[in-house]
């Protein structure tokens, strides 16, 4: 049986991929500080261990655990965290998981790395949408620029040690368990305020543009990344822009609110337009988006008004 270490396993996407994983016969261990995630996200088969990437205890795990996968979700993922505190998200993101490639590199494991890089902000408004992989980078924020540093570390361990490693770059992650409070995705705010039938505060015109993932379709990227011989980076998205007001009107929709939607003034140095070409994971990993926008949002209006 195939050992698979999920690195952020209690966060919203991670518990997603320690399901999946385990629903296809791997053994599971998840490590999170849960300075984020839930301990009740953790799958009960899944083995826990609650420690941080940046500690000797970690770095232990890694060694001796000689897991044949490792897929790393953990990290600091909030881009307005990491322009107050740029020190801190480079500690938790590029230093842990050098804490987590220096481990595996020591432990002479055949350890294959699918790392969760960004499509959403790794590119920024330099490149005129959909983004391929080969569109030049002008990450806008620390915690971009903590992505593309730690794709480039994996290349690194690829080329001079050999090991074999995945960067998956997702677009705006959308679905049951995210957080509105902790993970901030859009979705999830104006999920929650809705089904309360308090009005969602829209930045600006409302027509910037992101490409929302399903969760589902995400983690069946993770598993086709472990499961395939590719080594590299690759966009997963649906390819298709929505507008922010759009996104409102569908959401509107799927909780039956009587919340007016409402526009506030336009976020400083937001992206305009962010959208990615999925190409490349079709070709190399036989991945394509199979949930539509409508029916992802409204499994997701669900959830949250069942776990509210």
């Amino acid at each position: 049986m195939p050992k698979v270490l999920v690195t952020g396993g209690a966060g919203f996407i991670g518990s997603h991929v320690a399901d999946l994983f385990l629903e296809n016969g791997y053994e599971v261990h998840v490590v999170d500080d849960l300075s984020s995630g839930k301990r009740a996200n953790v799958p009960a088969k899944a083995r826990f261990h609650e420690i941080g990437l940046n500690t000797p205890e970690f770095a232990r795990l890694v060694r001796e655990g000689k897991f044949d996968v490792v897929a790393h979700l953990a990290g600091q993922v909030d881009v307005r965290k990491s322009v107050a505190d740029p020190v801190n998200d480079a500690t938790i993101n590029i230093l842990g998981t050098l804490n987590l490639m220096e481990a595996v590199r020591v432990s002479k494991a055949k350890t294959r790395i699918v790392f969760t890089s960004t499509g959403g902000v790794l590119y920024g408004d330099f490149n005129t949408p959909p983004n391929a992989e080969i569109y030049p980078k002008d990450p806008e924020s620390p915690y971009a620029i903590s992505k593309l540093s730690i794709e480039l570390y994996l290349a690194y361990y690829g080329r001079v040690h050999g090991l074999e490693v995945v960067s998956v770059r997702f677009g705006n992650v959308y679905g049951p368990r995210q957080d509105p409070h902790g993970e901030a995705g859009v979705v999830a705010i104006f999920t929650e305020r809705l089904l309360a039938n308090q009005p969602p505060t829209i930045n600006g015109d409302g027509k910037q543009t992101r490409d929302y993932v399903f969760v589902g379709d995400v983690v069946r990227a993770n598993l086709a990344a472990l499961e395939r011989p590719f080594v590299g980076s690759v966009n997963i998205g649906t390819g298709i822009e929505t507008d922010v007001n759009r996104l409102a009107e569908i959401l509107l929709a799927a909780s039956g609110s009587r919340s007016k939607l409402e526009h506030g003034p336009p976020k400083s140095g937001e992206q305009r337009r962010s959208v990615v070409d999925h190409r490349r994971a079709t070709a190399e990993l036989g991945w394509r988006p199979e949930i539509s926008l409508e029916d992802g949002l409204k499994q997701t209006v669900e959830w949250f008004r069942t776990n509210r």
